[in-house]
């Protein structure tokens, strides 16, 4: 299974893509950022990021995604701008026929590092392990796209087995 994992953002969008194979195996298929201008506007940011995801979810073609969820910002027009580029990628997901699963930032800490409190660093090292890099993989925004595709390919396997159990 492909999962994409998305860190949504105006200014910087990570994206991870992440292979989970037969055996259980994780596999990191491609990372980055999307990166919009200071000087383009809202609309021109929101704009830029929908249409990039549109070319990497079809160069890709993942069979679901995995997007942060908006868990808490004391900066409302932080929180405001996050929240248009998740709106963004949502819609370019619904538009693309790609199921999409949110996880906050805390359960992808959790899922990854089996600490919810896991700092950057400490999350980083994890993902390198599991991903079998040979270097942390930057930029942070990417490492974080990478986790919460990771997040989710535990998750889904996880409830696939207890669905099968029961």
């Amino acid at each position: 299974m492909l999962a994409i994992g998305i860190d949504p953002g105006t200014a910087t969008t990570g994206y991870g893509l992440v292979r989970r194979d037969e055996a259980g195996n994780l596999t990191a298929v491609d990372w980055g950022v999307i990166l919009t201008a200071p000087v383009e506007n809202a609309s021109e940011r929101l704009a830029r990021i929908h249409k990039e995801l549109e070319k990497l979810l079809k160069k890709h073609n993942p069979e679901c995604a995995a997007v942060e969820s908006l868990f808490f910002q004391r900066n409302v027009r932080t929180a405001m701008s996050v929240g248009q580029a998740r709106g963004v990628v949502l819609l370019a997901l619904q538009q693309a026929g790609i199921p999409s699963y949110d996880y906050n930032p805390n359960q992808v800490k959790q899922a990854v590092s089996g600490y919810g409190a896991a700092d950057k660093r400490q999350m980083q090292s994890m993902v390198q392990t599991l991903l079998r890099l040979p270097d942390l993989p930057k930029p942070d925004d990417a490492a974080d796209a990478l986790a919460i595709a990771i997040c989710h390919l535990n998750t889904h396997r996880t409830q696939q087995a207890i669905a099968s159990a029961s």
